[in-house]
């Protein structure tokens, strides 16, 4: 049997398990999806963001890309972030990185991995350039990877919160709450690495004044 095949095969039997213990359960899971959490997490498969959080289908809001990165010029994340915090009115944003991250491990070292890879890749290095002083005073390679992916996820939250969507749910709503997380692949744990609210304050070159209600 090919993976294909048995990958569908495994949905049915999870399907028929579901309906087995809750007869009403894709019914009532069709019928709305109000999430209070946006993830934005990395595309890697060992951290599935449902199952290291414990909860179950329509409680999470998904968004995954490589090394979890929140760039400014990325269509697919901000519709993603405008529709969950404008629309579906999550009280949450998670940015959650791994230690062990590939695209930190790649971004790390001056290997041509190609036009686009590098292209997604150098977002990460930048974040190394902000803070190559602490990062190259760390002598450990292993333990350099893993302050810079503490640094990568707070900065990816620094750049929500110079988003107009942010801002603008903080001004009218006083939420969602910004968390950056780091998942353990060792010990399966989330550690809190940093947080923002809507009464943080946003380096003033990026905050809007004249903000519209939506």
């Amino acid at each position: 049997m090919n993976s294909i095949n048995k990958l569908l095969l495994e949905n049915k039997a999870w399907a028929a398990e579901k309906k087995a213990d809750d007869p009403e359960y894709f019914k009532a899971l069709s019928l709305i999806q109000t999430p209070e959490f946006l993830w934005i997490g990395c595309s890697d498969s060992r951290v599935p963001a449902n199952e290291i959080t414990g909860t179950q289908p329509g409680e999470i809001f998904v968004h995954r890309n490589i090394a979890n990165m929140v760039v400014h010029t990325d269509v697919n994340l901000l519709s993603v972030l405008e529709y969950a915090v404008a629309h579906i009115k999550v009280k949450h944003v998670i940015v959650c990185g791994h230690y062990g991250c590939g695209g930190i491990k790649a971004a790390m070292t001056n290997h041509d991995f190609k036009q686009v890879l590098n292209m997604w890749l150098r977002n990460i290095k930048d974040v190394y350039r902000l803070h190559r002083d602490e990062l190259e005073a760390i002598p450990n390679l292993e333990q350099r990877e893993n302050r810079l992916t503490e640094l990568n996820v707070q900065e990816q939250v620094l750049h929500l919160a110079k988003t107009s969507i942010i801002q603008r749910a903080w001004k009218y709503r006083k939420a969602p709450d910004l968390h950056g997380l780091v998942y353990g692949l060792k010990d399966g744990l989330l550690n809190t690495i940093f947080t923002m609210t809507a009464e943080s304050s946003v380096d003033p070159l990026y905050a809007y004044n004249d903000l519209g209600q939506d």
